[in-house]
Parts: structure tokens; C-alpha cells; sequence
């Protein structure tokens, strides 16, 4: 009985199980359980069934992550998660790549099998690891959100992918340290490459895509070192971001293809777009407010990265609550985009336990509008953007948005007019049914909530 293959099952089980579980918020806390559980099957299962190793290596290596991953877990905060994940597929991609590399370095007879899986590890593990580091850079902010870039930027990345395959191949007739290096080099400046042209507005998408990316190294990884446990974990990470990759895009009705050689976010210079047009903006006050939301019945909170940025989710809740002790309905549109990555608000609302069944996707919400007295709009911006549905000339043309110009209210707050990541004003903000009310998320909805009281 092979011990080793039956955990690894037992563990690819688990996995799958707690997958299943991560696509609802109310299980996704045991899902990610489950999978934990998996994972520790898989390693026990590994260290058992290989002869030789250095445990006390392995202690360190197990102390050193323990203690990054705590550090990350209670020090980074909620509006830093997107930064956080991209910088987790960046190291599980560098992670494949060092393992593969290491593989290519040990001296002996090396079948050609290996060395070409060899090769797609490093180029698929490199290429995530710089791409993953210029999300991160974008989303932090000390890389431009908007897309980079140069002429003939399609072209040179072609280049450098057809110089790519032909050093690969070479490398599988005549093992040499020259190629070695070229391969990652190429595959590195190809992670900045084309990861740099991608605009703001995409970065969930992109982030999905890098995390699927890095469960394909893995899984390369896993045929370099013959583990079927990490072949199988590697090819569930790989295939999940491409679904959920697919899903943002639906999202988005765009293709990939044009996610990725699209350069969203550039600055417009058609003539005749929502930017260039005059919008007349109604700013109330919070007392103003207030006087609105208690003559409405049915109230849609639609949370954004601005309600992140202010670490207001807390507040929105004790809002909401209160309404709901007045008899008044309120329910959460969630948009696929919405944020820096997939899930970031139905993960922010569920920190303040904002229960799951008041969170609504954009198919299920979007008719509920329509009898919506008021919408309050925080922090969101091109996911309420009616510019999408039939201004051809804006970048966000033909995405699916949340559909809140059609309640009586549109109650809209933000710190300035500043625009979303995609770079283009938004028409929502002149409507007649659209009011403005400026200020930090968090400030102005404790004031809301002052003010409803002593109404």
C-alpha cells in the first residue's frame, strides 16, 4: 500500500471539498479550514516518504514563515488585502521557480522530460513572481495605475516570447548555464512586460490571473519533482483562477485577451466622452441626508474601494441596523470588480458580520432597483458608471454595472471628485436623482447615523 498516494487522495479531497466551500461567504471560514487540513495531510505525507532531509532546515524554514505570516495576518489591514495577495502569488511563483532551478542545478543525469518541465516551471514561476510585484506596485500606489506604455510594446513582448521557446528548446538538447540564465531573464522581464500595460481598473482580474498562473508553476513543479500531491494541489489553484479569472471578465464583458492587451485605464482622447462633459453636481449635507433615508423603505448600500480606504464597514452596519429597526429594507449590491480584488467587499462586509443572506450579487440585485428608494453609493465609482451601457467611446463600454440610477435616490460619497481606476468621470454624479455627499466614508456615516437619531 502506497502511503504517500493514498494521503495525497485523502488531501486532494479536502482540497475540492474546501474550494466548494470558499464559494459562498457563510462556509468560505471552513472551506479554507478544510483545505488547511489538506495542505497538513500533503506535508506530513511528504516529509514521511523522502529519505534524507534536513529537519532542522525545515524547522527554521517553518519558523521564519510562521512568523511572516502572523506578522501579515495582524499588522496588514483590509484595504491592503489586494496588495497582500499579490504578493503571496508572487512568492508562490518564485517559490515553483527556486525549486525547479534547484532541480536543474543538482549534478547527475537529468531525463529530457524533466528539463522541459523544468523550464516551464521557471518561465511560468519567474513570469508570476515580477508580474505579481507590479500588481502589488500598482495597487500601492508607487507604480502608476494608469497602463504603461511604449510603442511597439506588443510587438517586443512577441520577441521576447519566440526567444523564449527557442532557448527552451535549445536548453532541452544541450543542458547550458548561458540558457539557464537567459530563460529567466526573459521570463522575468516578460512578468514586467505584461503586467505593466495593464490599467487600474483591471488589477482584480489581474490578480486572479496570477494566482491561477502560480498553481500552474506549481503544478510544473510538482511533474519536476514527480509529487503527485503538489501536481494536484498545483492543478486546483491553476484551474480555480482560471474560472474565477473567467468570471471577472464576464463581469467585465470583456475577453481576457482584451483585459490584458487592452490598456483600460489610458487616458481617453475621444471626443464627446463623459469626461469631457460638464456635470453639475448637488452636494447635501448629512442632516439632508438623513431626512431622505428616513422617508425611504427600501435602502441598497453599494459598497467601493472608498469604503475600504475609510474602514467604514463597521459604521455602514450600525447604519444599516438602525434603519432596519425602523422596518426599513436594506440589502448590499456586491459587483464582481468592485475593489482591488475578486471578493474584497464581501470579505470587508463579513469582518463586520453584516449577515450573508443581506449580500447580493449583481444578477440577483440589479432588479431591485427599479423599487429602490434610496441607494447609497460609498467609495464605488465605475461599477455604478452608466456611461458603460452606451457611451462607445469609454474604456468601461459594455461592462455590467449596478444599475443604481434607476432608484428615486442615489445618495453618492466620496472625499473628492477624484475618478475610479479607470480613469473617466462618472455620469451617475449630474443625474437629477443623484445627490453628493463629501466626506471620509467612516466620518460621514457616524454623522448619518447621529443625525437619524434625532430625527
Amino acid at each position: 500500500m502506497d502511503f504517500s498516494n493514498i494521503s495525497y487522495v485523502l488531501a486532494s479531497v479536502l482540497f475540492i471539498l474546501g474550494i466548494k466551500k470558499l464559494s459562498h461567504p457563510k462556509t468560505a471560514r471552513s472551506g479554507n479550514s478544510i483545505a488547511t487540513f489538506g495542505m497538513f495531510i500533503a506535508i506530513i505525507a511528504t516529509l514521511i516518504s523522502y529519505d534524507q532531509l534536513d529537519f532542522q532546515m525545515i524547522g527554521i524554514g517553518i519558523i521564519i514563515g510562521a512568523l511572516i505570516g502572523v506578522i501579515f495576518a495582524t499588522k496588514v489591514e483590509m484595504t491592503q488585502m489586494p496588495q497582500m495577495v499579490a504578493i503571496f502569488n508572487g512568492f508562490g511563483g518564485g517559490a515553483s521557480a527556486l525549486i525547479a532551478a534547484s532541480e536543474f542545478l543538482k549534478t547527475g543525469e537529468i531525463t529530457t522530460f524533466t528539463i522541459a518541465t523544468i523550464i516551464v516551471s521557471i518561465f511560468i514561476g519567474t513570469l508570476t513572481f515580477t508580474g505579481s510585484f507590479i500588481a502589488f506596485g500598482k495597487l500601492q500606489g508607487f507604480i502608476s495605475g494608469q497602463p504603461v506604455v511604449f510603442p511597439a510594446q506588443q510587438l517586443i513582448n512577441a520577441i521576447l516570447a519566440l526567444i523564449l521557446i527557442v532557448i527552451g528548446f535549445l536548453i532541452v538538447q544541450n543542458p547550458n548555464m548561458n540558457y539557464f540564465y537567459g530563460v529567466i531573464a526573459i521570463s522575468a522581464l516578460l512578468g514586467i512586460t505584461l503586467t505593466i500595460p495593464i490599467g487600474g481598473a483591471d488589477m482584480p482580474v489581474v490578480i486572479s490571473l496570477l494566482n491561477s498562473y502560480s498553481g500552474i508553476a506549481a503544478a510544473a513543479t510538482g511533474f519536476v519533482l514527480m509529487n503527485n500531491g503538489l501536481i494536484i494541489a498545483g492543478a486546483l489553484v491553476g484551474a480555480s483562477g482560471i474560472i474565477l479569472t473567467n468570471i471577472m471578465c464576464k463581469g467585465m464583458n470583456r475577453s481576457l485577451a482584451n483585459v490584458i492587451f487592452g490598456a483600460v485605464g489610458l487616458e481617453q482622447e475621444a471626443s464627446g466622452s463623459t469626461s469631457d462633459k460638464q456635470i453639475n453636481i448637488k452636494s447635501y449635507s448629512t442632516e439632508e441626508a438623513a431626512m431622505i433615508f428616513d422617508a425611504a423603505e427600501k435602502v441598497i448600500v453599494v459598497p467601493g474601494y472608498g469604503l475600504a480606504v475609510a474602514q467604514a464597514q463597521h459604521a455602514v452596519r450600525e447604519v444599516a441596523e438602525f434603519l432596519e429597526n425602523k422596518n426599513k429594507k436594506v440589502l448590499y449590491a456586491i459587483h464582481p470588480v468592485a475593489g482591488r480584488m475578486p471578493g474584497h467587499m464581501n470579505v470587508l462586509l463579513a469582518e463586520a458580520n453584516i449577515p450573508y443572506e443581506q449580500l447580493k450579487d449583481l444578477d440577483e440585485i440589479n432588479s431591485e432597483f427599479e423599487d429602490c428608494d434610496v441607494s447609497l453609493v460609498l467609495g464605488a465609482n465605475d461599477v455604478v458608471n452608466p456611461a458603460a451601457r452606451h457611451d462607445t467611446s469609454s474604456p468601461i463600454y459594455g461592462m455590467p454595472i449596478l444599475d443604481v440610477d434607476k432608484s428615486r435616490t442615489v445618495i453618492i460619497n466620496k472625499r473628492t471628485m477624484n475618478t475610479g481606476f479607470a480613469g473617466i468621470q462618472n455620469e451617475l454624479f449630474g443625474f437629477d436623482n443623484s445627490i453628493m455627499v463629501f466626506g471620509d466614508a467612516k466620518d460621514m456615516l457616524q454623522q448619518l447615523l447621529k443625525d437619524l437619531k434625532e430625527l
